[in-house]
């Protein structure tokens, strides 16, 4: 069975910055693969192009451009935030709030994002609101290690259930 549509893939897979001797990103590995519902935009287009009809032990090797993945920085996502924003009960934690932090927000929309605390004023913080990723080349290698039909339910819901699903 191949990797296409509509199938359950799971995968190993080392992500280094720019090129294979890269700085590490992420290692996913066997003890607890990477498990993706195939096919229905869960995944970077570019990356699914470079799956497409492997099977099983097939190995894998491919680079992204920052345009192939998350895009470049973005001026517009590099703000001033007031201050008091980050108080809690009328008080800022240091620790916290301090330069270099990732923080977990959400936008007007409610929809989660990750800002980078860039610096800390007396009155405002300068928060980076880009993909950690963006503006980087990306470079994959790893392995198929599994490919199954999906079930209707996983289908019908948009990602893999049980075992080894609902990673995003």
């Amino acid at each position: 069975m191949k990797v296409g549509k509509n199938k359950v893939v799971g995968m190993t897979y080392i992500l280094s910055k720019d090129d294979v001797n890269g700085e590490l990103v992420q290692e996913v590995t066997k003890d607890k693969p990477f498990v993706v519902l195939f096919g229905v935009g869960a995944l970077l287009p570019k990356f699914e192009e470079n799956l497409d009809g492997l099977a099983v032990g097939d190995t894998f090797k491919f680079s992204l451009t920052s345009d192939e993945a998350y895009g470049q920085k973005v001026p517009e996502a590099i703000v001033d935030l007031d201050k008091k924003i980050f108080e809690v009960d009328g008080k800022i934690d240091e620790e916290f709030l301090k330069v270099g932090a990732n923080i977990p927000m959400q936008n007007d929309q409610g929809q989660p994002l990750n800002g980078l605390v860039l610096e800390v004023g007396a009155a405002s913080v300068k928060m980076d609101f880009n993909h950690p990723l963006a503006g980087q080349a990306l470079y994959f290698t790893g392995e198929v290690v599994e490919v199954r039909d999906a079930s209707a339910e996983e289908l019908e819901h948009g990602h893999v259930h049980g075992e080894g699903g609902h990673h995003h």
